[in-house]
């Protein structure tokens, strides 16, 4: 068979070749705990250095947290290089919307939908001052470069990676049912998040990355959603005007509010049924 769409990135390349499992995606989860604890140890410099920057701490520990889970998924796709179908991670098939339509869309669908998770405030108990003080420390606090490298370039690249290259792509490779497929990667995306303020909202973007992953196999696509949400959500954090705001409710009248996130689910809609049109990419792998 041959390759769909552009030549991927060759850092994808490394892992093409390990298809995980639901065993496997545990055992990815328990390395990305490791890693939860190794990423610890830059914190002990707060008890030693209480005046750092927390954005400092945040830009080191991010990328320690999937270093055990990357070099244990590379290990395994490379010992499994001559005996493996390979699954590319990242593909273009972008037929017959075509790329930059995909783009522009997907761009649309993010924000859409951002605004219509606004919602889930209403249903959301009102979270502790520890995780407002927290998601400050990593959004409006300290160097702000340091904060947008770790929310909006980090946390793409490495959360895409595991979420829907590593989990999803390994289980509609396994021939997991697409929606089965879908809502369990999105399930596990929330996870990780490992508390409801951030979960819930995770969840419901998790399952728009993921069914555009099943239909175009492009990691580059879910990473720009995920980019985009981050983006916004930083820089609104950051904008003196919009600090108090918990909701666009507090500055959008209640009406139009709720007519807002009426229409933002419904392009949302629209936008998934045109993705719809592109037929899925084949999951189960060819070799080399």
């Amino acid at each position: 068979m041959k390759r769909s769409g552009k030549r991927n990135f060759k850092f994808f390349e490394n892992f093409s070749h390990y298809v995980p499992g639901v065993a496997d995606i545990f055992i990815l989860l328990a390395f990305l705990l490791l890693g939860v604890l190794l990423a610890q140890i830059p914190s002990v410099l707060v008890m030693l250095w209480p005046d750092i920057d927390m954005s400092i701490i945040m830009f080191v520990s991010y990328p320690i947290m999937f270093i055990p889970a990357m070099i244990y998924a590379s290990l395994k796709s490379k010992g499994n290089c001559f005996d493996e179908a390979s699954v590319p991670m990242d593909r273009s098939n972008f037929s017959p919307i075509g790329g930059v339509w995909c783009v522009l869309l997907t761009l649309i669908a993010t924000l859409s939908l951002s605004f219509a998770c606004d919602a889930f405030g209403f249903v959301l108990p009102e979270p502790p001052q520890w995780f407002k003080t927290a998601m400050e420390s990593i959004t409006s606090d300290g160097n702000i470069l340091l904060n947008f490298i770790s929310v909006s370039i980090f946390a793409p690249l490495f959360e895409e990676w595991l979420c829907r290259g590593m989990v999803l792509r390994g289980l509609l490779a396994n021939r997991v049912k697409p929606v089965w497929a879908i809502v369990f990667s999105a399930l596990f995306f929330a996870f990780i998040h490992l508390n409801p303020w951030q979960a819930l909202p995770a969840f419901t973007i998790g399952c728009l990355m993921g069914y555009i992953y099943y239909r175009t196999g492009s990691l580059k696509l879910t990473m720009l959603i995920h980019f985009t949400n981050n983006t916004v959500s930083l820089a609104l954090s950051n904008m003196d005007a919009l600090k108090e705001m918990e909701s666009w409710c507090d500055i959008i009248p209640a009406p139009l509010y709720w007519v807002l996130v009426a229409a933002c689910v419904m392009l949302v809609v629209l936008i998934t049924r045109k993705f719809g049109k592109v037929p899925p990419v084949e999951w189960t792998g060819y070799n080399r």
